[in-house]
């Protein structure tokens, strides 16, 4: 794979706009009325869809043709554990999450109803400590994530694209989550605001810290690049079912999540058909 800047600057620019929705989940928290968690069901879940049928039908393949191509049958052994190495590297990062203060529960905007009242009073340590725990361990969760939607975009653009609505889908809750618990504590809708921001820019600094890693370190041929996507599509696979999937279950639409799932692969499905 060759080194291209303007390849390279299209892929940093969709992680950034997928980091940046983080912040938009923070703005929502203040401007919104209430919580459309109907809407919020289907998009999980359509974010869900993509992600899980563009890592299967496309990434994974991909990463197991390339693979095999350099490495003959071999290539698939190594394509299929390094898709399972990627749900391990994911999963290892969650475990540091402890489960009675995790930052992907899902919280309504209803939740800042009366939440002005602290502005007066002295602030909450122990909500403060949980909003930053929860900014904190969300950015750590969004180097991975950073990393998925940037090696997508350099290898495919339409693929990246695609992949970077996906994230910025599954981002904006997470704002939400870092910004409520802040502003409780706080009374300050800017401090909220700023670390949620903060937050989703861990987006883009994952994906570039992971580039250069592994560009500096082991170079961009096909064996290379096909062990990163097949990483890729495990991480995918598994924040579809661990974070994606549950959170649109958590808002209470159970049907309307499944529906969002299948217009997802559906819409991906025909996407690749039509743009590949």
């Amino acid at each position: 794979m060759a080194f291209e800047f303007g390849s390279f600057f299209f892929a940093f620019g969709l992680t950034l706009i997928a980091g940046l929705a983080t912040g938009v989940g923070g703005a929502l928290a203040f401007f919104a009325k209430r919580t459309n968690t109907r809407l919020l069901s289907i998009s999980l879940g359509f974010s869900a869809g993509v992600m899980i049928y563009v890592s299967f039908v496309e990434i994974l393949m991909e990463a197991i043709e390339s693979l095999s191509h350099e490495m003959g049958q071999m290539g698939n052994w190594i394509g299929v554990l390094s898709f399972f190495g990627g749900i391990f590297i994911i999963g290892l990062i969650d475990r540091l999450v402890p489960d009675y203060e995790n930052p992907h529960e899902m919280h309504k905007i209803e939740e800042m109803n009366g939440a002005h009242m602290k502005k007066n009073k002295k602030p909450d340590r122990k909500l403060m400590r949980m909003g930053l725990f929860s900014a904190g361990a969300i950015a750590l969760h969004n180097f991975p994530e950073g990393l998925v939607t940037f090696m997508a975009a350099l290898q495919d653009p339409k693929l990246g694209f695609a992949i970077m609505v996906a994230v910025s889908i599954h981002n904006i809750p997470e704002g939400i989550a870092v910004s409520i618990p802040i502003f409780y504590a706080t009374g300050d809708k800017k401090k909220a605001f700023v670390y949620s921001f903060l937050s989703g820019v861990a987006e883009p600094v994952g994906a570039l810290i992971g580039f250069f890693l592994i560009y500096s370190i082991f170079g961009l041929n096909d064996l290379v690049l096909g062990i990163v996507l097949a990483l890729v599509a495990g991480i995918m696979v598994y924040i579809s079912f661990d974070e994606l999937l549950p959170a649109a279950e958590e808002y209470g639409e159970h049907h309307y999540s499944i529906g969002g799932l299948i217009a997802g692969m559906a819409v991906m499905a025909f996407s690749l058909l039509i743009l590949g």
